[in-house]
C-alpha cells in the first residue's frame, strides 16, 4: 500500500528542510556509493568576492573559459554554466561540476523546481567542492521553461523558498543563493519583486544577484530577453535600500568597469557581468583586482596572461584535448587593440584544425602584439 504523499506546502520551513535533507539522502545514496567526491572540502566563498563577479552563461562559463578569467583576476567570483538538478542526480553528471581548486572562488547554479530532486543535487555540489550554490531562477529559454524552473520561478516565490530551504538543509555548509530577474511577462516589478524577495528570504537567502530586466516567456528569444526588455536599474537599486540586511548584486546591461564601480558607490553590495565579461574579458577583469578589490597586485599584461594560460592548455593537449575549446574562449583578450582582428582569424581558423597546438596561439600571439606595441 503506497504512503499517502504529505501536503509541505503549510508545513513550517524549517521542518520542511529535515523532510528535503532525508529525501536527499536517499536519492543521492547511489551516487554516494561510487565515492566520487567524498569527504572533499569545501571551497570557501570570501564575502567580498561577490562584489564583482561573471555570470553563469550557457556554452560559455565551462571550465576553460573560467581557468582564462581566473588567469586574468585572482579574485573576481566565477560561476560554472548552469547545471540541472536532474542530470546531476537522474543523470549521474558529475563532470559537469569538474573544476580545478585554482579556479575558487567559484560558485555552481543549479536549474530545477523540485525540492527533493535540488537538495540531493545541492547534497553533491557540496560534496564536489563548492561552497555558494546559486538557483537560477532568470534564465526564459523555451527548454527550461518546460521543465518549470528558470525565470518561470518569479511567478511562484512559495515554491523557491521551498526549493532553497531543501538546498540548504542538505548542504549546510554551503551558501543557497538565488539569480533572479525583476518579473515576468506582465507582472509589475515594483510590486512583485519585492514580495518574492521577502518570501524568499524567509527561506534563508541573504543574498540575491537581481537581473534589472523583466523576461517575456512568450514572445522574445533567450537572446533578445537579454537586451529588449528596458532596463530598470533604478528598482534593483531601491530593492537594496529597502533590504539593506539583504547583500544584492546588480546585473544587466553593465560594460564598463567604471559603470560596476558608481553601481557599488550607489550601496549596491556586488556588480555580476555577462557578455561583457566574456567578449571584452581583458577590459573587464584585468583592473578589477586593483580597482574592486584593493588587491596590490599589480595589472596583468595580456602577454602575461597567455603565459599563465600555456601551462593548463598543454595539459589539456596532452589529455587529447583540442586546442579550440580553450582557445575559442580567448578571441576577445585583444578586443580593442591593434591587431585584433589577425589574433581572432588566426585563433579561429587554426585552433580547430587537427594536431592543432601551442604553435598556433604562438602564431597569433606573434600577430598582434607587435602591432599593439608600434601603435
Amino acid at each position: 500500500m503506497t504512503a499517502a504523499r504529505r501536503d509541505v506546502s503549510t508545513t513550517p520551513l524549517t521542518e520542511r528542510g529535515k523532510m528535503w535533507n532525508n529525501a536527499a539522502k536517499a536519492g543521492d545514496r547511489a551516487g554516494r556509493a561510487n565515492g566520487r567526491g567524498m569527504n572533499r572540502e569545501i571551497g570557501s566563498v570570501p564575502c567580498d568576492a561577490s562584489r564583482f563577479c561573471v555570470a553563469p552563461m550557457m556554452d560559455w562559463t565551462d571550465r576553460h573559459c573560467r581557468v582564462f578569467h581566473r588567469a586574468i583576476s585572482r579574485h573576481a567570483l566565477l560561476y560554472t554554466e548552469m547545471v540541472t538538478a536532474a542530470a546531476l542526480v537522474r543523470g549521474g553528471a558529475r563532470h559537469l561540476l569538474a573544476h580545478d581548486a585554482g579556479e575558487h572562488p567559484l560558485a555552481v547554479q543549479l536549474g530545477g523546481a523540485e525540492p527533493h530532486e535540488l537538495a540531493a543535487a545541492a547534497r553533491i555540489c557540496a560534496e564536489e567542492g563548492f561552497g555558494e550554490i546559486n538557483l537560477n531562477v532568470g534564465c526564459p529559454s523555451d527548454r527550461v521553461q518546460s521543465g518549470c524552473f528558470g525565470a518561470v520561478l518569479m511567478e511562484r516565490p512559495a515554491l523557491v523558498a521551498d526549493c532553497v530551504a531543501a538546498m540548504a538543509a542538505a548542504a549546510p555548509g554551503a551558501e543557497i543563493t538565488v539569480k533572479c530577474r525583476i518579473g515576468v511577462d506582465r507582472q509589475i516589478p515594483e510590486a512583485v519583486l519585492p514580495g518574492f524577495l521577502e518570501t524568499v528570504a524567509a527561506a534563508g537567502v541573504r543574498r540575491f544577484a537581481i537581473h534589472a530586466r523583466k523576461a517575456w516567456l512568450q514572445g522574445l528569444s533567450p537572446r533578445d530577453n537579454r537586451t529588449v526588455p528596458p532596463l530598470d536599474h533604478a528598482l534593483v537599486v531601491a530593492m537594496k535600500r529597502r533590504f539593506a540586511h539583504l547583500t544584492i548584486a546588480i546585473n544587466g546591461g553593465i560594460g564598463t568597469l567604471d559603470a560596476a564601480r558608481a553601481f557599488l558607490g550607489q550601496g549596491l553590495d556586488g556588480v555580476m557581468i555577462g557578455r561583457a565579461a566574456y567578449q571584452t574579458p581583458y577590459d573587464l577583469l584585468a583592473r578589477a583586482d586593483r580597482d574592486i578589490f584593493g588587491a596590490p597586485s599589480p595589472v596583468p599584461s595580456r602577454g602575461e596572461v597567455l603565459d599563465r594560460m600555456r601551462p593548463f592548455i598543454a595539459d589539456h593537449l596532452r589529455a587529447g584535448g583540442r586546442l579550440h575549446a580553450i582557445t575559442r574562449h580567448m578571441l576577445g583578450l585583444y578586443a580593442g587593440c591593434p591587431g585584433a582582428r589577425q589574433w581572432r582569424r588566426i585563433l579561429s581558423e587554426g585552433a580547430q584544425r587537427p594536431g592543432a597546438g601551442l604553435d598556433v596561439l604562438d602564431a597569433a600571439r606573434a600577430a598582434v602584439e607587435p602591432v599593439a606595441a608600434a601603435s
